[in-house]
Formats: C-alpha cells, structure tokens, sequence
C-alpha cells in the first residue's frame, strides 16, 4: 500500500496502480545530502556519479505530485548553483568534485534547453510566483549564451549529436539538429510565457520575438513537403532522410500548424513508422538500422521521450492517442516489473520496441540502467496522473481540467493543491455516472468527456458529488 504521504491513484486496472505505488517507494532511495556547492538534498541515482542537467530537470514532473514530501526546486537550483559568468550551465557535472564533465565530442556541455519549460512547469503545480522572478536571471544569462555557442547567420542552432539524447549514428551528418533546434524554441517559448506571468511586456515581446524567427526557420528549411516530416539539416543546409523521434520536439515547442501536426502525428500511428506495440521508438521501424532489440538510440523506447510525444500530443488536442499510448507504454513497464507471479522484476532505462523487455544494446552491459527513475518515473507517475487518470492542475488558476474519453472507475485521492488537499473518484450507481468530490478549498473544476460533455463547477470545501447525467 502506498505511503499515504503521497496521492493515492484509483483504477480498475490495480497492477497499474501497484506500478504507481511502486515507484513512490523506490524514489526514498534516491536522495543525496549535497556538498562541493550542491542543495542540503537533491534527487539522484543512487549509482550515479554525474548530474545531468537533462535528467535533473525531467525529475520535476514527478516530484511536483509527491504532496511536497520531496523537493523539486533543489533540481534546478543545483544547476543554478553551477551557472558561470557567461551564462554556461553544462549537461553534466561530477558529483563528487561538482566540476563541470565535458567530453571531446561535446566540448561546451550542451544540454536539451528544458529550464524554461521545467520552470514553468513548476509555477503550475506548486504555485510560486516570487521564483519566477528569482530564476529569470539565470535563465536570460543561459538563454543568451546558448545563443552565442550554437546558433549561427542562418538563424539555426547547431550542436553535437549528443546534446540531442538520441545520436544514432544515421545522424552523423547532422549539423542543425531538428530535435535541438525545436528545444531551442520552446525555450524561447517559455521564456515568453514566465515574462507573461511577471507582466513584464517588454521581455515577454522579445523572447516571443526570437521564438518565431526560429519557428520559421524550421518550418522553411526543415520540413519536406512530401515525406510530411521535419529532418535534421547538414552543414549545407540540406535535409537528411533519416526520420528520429527528435522531431516531434516541434509538437511540444507547437511549431506545425494543424495541418502539418496532422500529418506528423500519422507516423505516431503507422506501426511501420513511429507507432510500435511499445510507443515510440527513438527511430522509425522503416531505418535500416532499426532494431527491435532497441540497439541503444537505432530503436529503445526511452520513457522520457515518450513523455514528450504525449505531451505534444495534448497540445494539438489528441487525447485519446495520448491516453492510448500512455496505457501500451505502461503495459510494457509493468511486464519486466512483475515478470510472473513469483519474481519480482525492475524499473529500466529504455525497452524493446515491439516486444516485452528491456533495450539490448550490444557492447553496452550498463545499458540499460536498473531502475532508472529520472526516466521512468516520468510514465509511471505523471503519465499515470495526467494521461490515464487525466488530471490537468494550476495552483495558481486554482483549476483542475480531468480529461477523458469516456467514463471508468477511476480517480485520485488526497492529492495537494499546495495548502488544499482533493480527491476526485468516480463511480457508478443506480442514478448512473457520479463523481465524488471533496477538498478543504474553494477550486475549480472542468469535466471534459471527450465529444460528450464539457463543464466548469466551483467545487467547494467539503464533500461534494455531481451526477454526470445531471450536467
């Protein structure tokens, strides 16, 4: 049973629920008490001896529901820590020594830009204003030296392979990341947004300024028409044919129009593409070098980057293909947990594609990692809540939007909205379809069944409940 420290998922499927569970307990393992400039206690891999920027910053979209019983600021903040003078924060650092880690091939430590987004991410579900303003400082020193490291004359960004998270070697050639440069934009995006937030116009002007000179760009000169997908871009500016999973980054940084996103979005669906029984894989079933051993980045099914998808997803509105990846993704998780009913199995960094299992990448006995949380995490507990339960929250708005495509038992049980704790369950009875409410504040809630109905009701202290029928 779970710590009741923690809210508590309701579902007709109680494996899911014990994958959920599960998680929250393995995660007490994955505390560090910082030294050498790091936060009193940060979120970590046990057997890690890099901090990743990228892992740190994809860690806050689980933390944030752990009811504060963990931080997820110390994440961010112990890259903060780290910025230099020019505004570099590298992707990795050593644990031990906290210097920066660089390597040959990426020798300024560029990372996937995720603070701006992770940031805002953070307003929404713990509700502090006085951050945004505390962190914009570092953030405008990062985004201007991102600038000044990777984007040249063409108004592109161009960065190693390995920056990326997913270097297959089909993209050796690649000079202009699409994946790279999609990130690039979302964080100019979100920069935007938290200006919005700070009602400051000016700043909020000219990061959206520099969103939509790159969005244009990567419409230009990395769409093609005819294949309908966005590519990486060599030295010349010329389009390479392999397909990766890094474009659909442009979904999550809403770079298509509804057009272009609709034709993106069918590879998602093409079992020979992008939408094996495990969705999604790093790149299409149709590479040459695809492996249904997953092979490391020719064809694993990262959790983190099935999180993006689903993400991107929500924004172009399809729900039902989210949820419906989010249940395959977790089916597959569940089988290496519980194996049989006798073994007990592990949590891992990436899976096969179109068979139960973890990835097998031939010369790399490390991969992939055991109980890989910074990853998995990000389905097992925030897919779980946001897809399959399908919870939308803003503290700040005091809203809660639950989205989905049709009614089940389902719900969620003392789940905190900062200083406000609300369960949401449902069930059915004689009178039909009802929805039990209870919270100790005054929110706001949206019920959107998809197609069918769609309503907002102030939801006050106390227990409540609404007929569906009756709205």
């Amino acid at each position: 049973m779970i710590d009741s420290k923690f809210p508590q998922v309701h579902l007709y499927d109680q494996d899911l629920v014990d994958l959920y569970n599960q998680t929250w307990a393995l995660i007490a393992d994955f505390w560090k008490q910082g030294q050498n400039g790091w936060a009193k206690k940060f979120f970590i891999h046990p057997e890690a001896d890099l901090l990743s920027l990228f892992e740190s910053a994809l860690s806050t979209f689980f933390l944030v529901y752990s009811n504060n019983e963990y931080p997820a600021h110390p994440q961010m903040d112990n890259l903060y820590r780290k910025q230099e003078e020019n505004g570099a924060i590298r992707a990795y650092y050593d644990v031990e020594e906290g210097a920066p880690f660089l390597t040959p091939d990426n020798p300024e430590g560029l990372a996937p830009p995720l603070l701006a987004w992770t940031e805002h991410n953070l307003y929404h579900k713990i509700g502090n204003k006085k951050r945004i303003k505390e962190v914009m400082p570092y953030l405008q020193k990062y985004f201007t030296w991102l600038e000044a490291t990777c984007k040249d004359d063409s108004g592109l960004y161009h960065a190693p392979l390995s920056a990326t998270m997913i270097p297959t070697p089909s993209r050796e050639e690649a000079y202009y990341p699409v994946d790279f440069n999609a990130l690039a934009a979302l964080n100019a995006w979100y920069m935007a947004e938290l200006g919005d937030l700070l009602n400051d116009k000016e700043l909020s002007f000219f990061y959206r300024k520099h969103y939509f000179a790159l969005k244009t760009r990567i419409n230009n000169l990395m769409w093609d028409e005819e294949t309908g997908f966005y590519y990486d871009l060599d030295k010349d500016q010329r389009q390479l044919p392999h397909r990766t999973l890094g474009a659909f980054w442009t979904l999550l940084a809403q770079i298509p129009n509804e057009g272009r996103a609709e034709r993106l979005i069918s590879y998602l669906r093409d079992p020979k593409e992008f939408g094996t029984p495990n969705p999604f894989p790093t790149i299409s079933a149709s590479d040459p070098l695809f492996s249904e051993e997953g092979n490391g980045p020719c064809g694993s099914v990262y959790p983190c980057f099935t999180f993006m998808v689903i993400k991107g997803l929500e924004l172009y509105k399809h729900y039902e293909l989210a949820r419906e990846a989010a249940f395959r993704h977790l089916y597959f998780i569940l089988d290496t947990l519980y194996p049989d009913e006798k073994t007990r199995g592990d949590l891992w960094e990436a899976y096969k594609p179109t068979k139960e299992g973890p990835a097998i990448w031939e010369g790399h006995p490390e991969f992939p990692r055991k109980n890989f949380l910074p990853y998995v995490a990000l389905a097992t507990i925030t897919l779980m809540i946001e897809n399959v339960i399908g919870l939308s929250i803003s503290l700040p708005r005091k809203t809660v939007d639950w989205i989905i495509p049709a009614l089940e038992i389902m719900g969620i049980e003392n789940l905190s909205l900062k200083r406000n704790y609300i369960t949401i369950l449902t069930n059915k009875n004689n009178m039909g379809w009802e929805v039990r409410l209870e919270s100790e504040k005054l929110y706001y809630f949206t019920i959107d069944i998809l197609g069918k109905k769609r309503k907002t009701l102030p939801i006050p202290s106390g227990k409540c409940s609404i007929l569906i029928d009756k709205i």
